[in-house]
């Protein structure tokens, strides 16, 4: 019922690979835990996640269903789907706002809110996620492997760096420029001395076949057959609480993070892709776990019942 505060040891904002992995160390501690789950994933266009062991290949929301399965098995813990619309220092923890006015409070506070990438502006980027277009060779290369590639770098040397980095999966890279690089003499170079074309050539629109991207167009007329393009063109946090409790702030992290994800603000931790910028599922899964165990450590000190901790 809207107005009444339930309180808990732990509230875990983000219903992602860090939260769900904190929530069920947490439910094994028998820590009375709730997640906060917006519905919005990182991932959420992906076919298929890779990169974790037992899992690799598994559609993502089959993985986040096998969680949250897992989860329900441990009374201590609550899903509740829906925005939280601020976190607030309070005495003794935090207080979570949630949609129709209700507040929960927590002694510990999580925040696994990811980060949102900033896709390249161009035509067709959007509809072409996880079908074509993608932000992590780790995730999607070896799907790709041998199959013409590009580089989105929009004259930045990321992009550059990205093109060389895809070359372990395809000898046909092209560095999509965007307009005149800037690029510095050695580092066009190891470009040229790598097999990757520089394109400077100004890009219009990306465009599908059957669903799945097969050209570059461009804005002389001109187009380039492509079946992967890869783009490093920023991201930002995906929520700004972090930056509301005062955290000190690290660039695209939001938050400067410690040891199991311990911030400059007592009782908040930050895990997953908010945290670091190793942009995995399996490392955010070990970040919420490992972050749990603390955070169970840490309230049993509070209680007095472990030794206080040296740092």
């Amino acid at each position: 019922m809207a107005g009444q505060t339930e309180h808990y040891d732990v509230v875990i904002v983000g219903g992602g690979p860090a939260g769900l992995s904190s929530a069920l160390m947490l439910g094994r501690c028998r820590r009375k835990t709730l997640v906060c789950d917006s519905g919005h994933y990182r991932n959420r266009a992906a076919q298929a996640m890779h990169g974790y062991l037992s899992r690799d290949g598994v559609e993502p929301a089959e993985f986040l269903n096998l969680a949250r399965q897992e989860i329900e098995r441990y009374p201590s813990v609550a899903l509740w789907f829906g925005e939280v619309t601020d976190v607030i220092r309070a005495q003794g923890g935090f207080v979570v706002e949630r949609q129709r006015a209700e507040r929960v409070t927590a002694r510990k506070l999580v925040l696994a809110t990811g980060v949102i990438d900033e896709l390249p502006e161009l035509e067709g980027a959007a509809e072409l996620m996880g079908r074509g277009v993608f932000h992590c060779p780790y995730c999607d290369g070896w799907e790709l492997a041998d199959q013409p590639l590009a580089a989105y770098g929009r004259q930045d040397v990321r992009g550059a760096g990205l093109s060389l980095l895809l070359t372990s999966w395809s000898r046909d890279v092209v560095l999509l420029c965007d307009g005149p690089a800037e690029l510095e003499a050695e580092l066009r170079a190891r470009l040229l001395r790598a097999g990757v074309v520089i394109d400077e050539r100004r890009v219009a629109s990306l465009q599908a076949e059957d669903g799945r991207l097969a050209w570059i167009s461009f804005d002389d007329g001109s187009r380039l057959a492509r079946r992967g393009l890869f783009f490093n063109t920023g991201r930002h946090q995906g929520s700004d609480f972090a930056a509301r409790l005062g955290c000190e702030e690290a660039e695209v992290r939001g938050c400067v993070v410690g040891r199991s994800g311990k911030t400059s603000i007592p009782g908040l931790f930050v895990a997953g892709d908010a945290s670091r910028d190793v942009l995995q599922v399996v490392v955010a899964a070990a970040e919420g776990a490992e972050a749990a165990i603390e955070i169970h450590c840490e309230l049993l000190r509070d209680d007095g019942v472990l030794p206080p901790s040296d740092d």
